[in-house]
Parts: structure tokens; sequence; C-alpha cells
């Protein structure tokens, strides 16, 4: 949990205000996700290369 504590979170940039949206952090073996309005509910943690992927269909 220390790791999660220190990590650089930092939020989505196609966000019109901060309360819609999720913040991401690398981790050392995946990247966090969470949701900015409910940080203390906890994150979901996924793969640098499942990271890139969404990425990617993001951005089509």
């Amino acid at each position: 949990m220390t790791e999660i504590n220190r990590a650089p979170w930092r939020t989505a940039s196609y966000s019109v205000d901060n309360n819609n949206c999720v913040e991401v952090a690398p981790l050392p073996s995946s990247t966090g996700i969470r949701d900015t309005k409910d940080r203390g509910r906890g994150h979901l943690e996924i793969s640098a290369a499942s990271w890139g992927e969404l990425l990617k269909e993001i951005k089509g």
C-alpha cells in the first residue's frame, strides 16, 4: 500500500472538470488507475503492455 500512496498520480488530460475523470500512476510493474472523485475506494492495476494497448485503442 505504501507504493500506491507514494505513486505520482496525475489526472487525465481530457477531463472537462476534475470531478468526472480518472487518475493514472506509473507503478514498478504496472499502471495504477483510480477514480478522481473517490480516491480512497481503491485502484485498478494493469500491466504496462495492456495500458499501451488501451491507449492505442482510445487514440484510434
